[in-house]
């Protein structure tokens, strides 16, 4: 399966030490299957006046044999994984977690909800018109090694 990172540079040998806490899914190494949203998100880092890089992995089948939670729409599952892993409270082991990104919409209902302006019902009434996008968080520096097949770094 193809997969794409944005980043401010090519990354040929990626690590999850290099991640940052409290993201979606957690401390990981994030790709996506779609290609325009990653484009879209290495727009952030030009705007910011950085380079923007879109690497390009080959992600092979085996790495779907580990311990993986796919959630599949933005319910209460998603939003209570969500809310665990940007709080720093998440103790599961998943080696990889498969689920819709928080976009800026998205974002701003989460937000609400993390601030106690919402309730959880109301996000979910808020989410549940919104299409899940994709993203990948490899949580298993294995998976990365072993699984993950750098194609090539495209500066955009």
């Amino acid at each position: 399966m193809r997969v794409y990172h944005s980043s401010t540079q090519r990354i040929e040998n990626p690590d999850i030490s290099h991640s940052r806490d409290f993201l979606d899914f957690g401390k990981g190494f994030y790709v996506t299957t779609i290609e325009e949203q990653a484009v879209k998100y290495a727009e952030r880092f030009m705007r910011r006046s950085h380079a923007a890089w879109l690497n390009v992995y080959e992600l092979n089948d085996d790495a779907f044999k580990f311990n993986i939670l796919t959630l599949k729409s933005y319910d209460e599952s998603w939003i209570d994984f969500v809310t665990s892993c940007r709080a720093g409270n998440d103790k599961s082991d998943y080696d990889m977690i498969i689920g819709g990104i928080a976009n800026d919409k998205v974002f701003r209902t989460i937000d609400l909800y993390f601030a106690g302006d919402i309730s959880k019902d109301e996000a979910l009434k808020r989410l549940i018109y919104e299409k899940p996008n994709n993203q990948i968080c490899i949580r298993s520096q294995e998976i990365i090694d072993k699984h993950l097949k750098f194609i090539e770094g495209i500066k955009i």
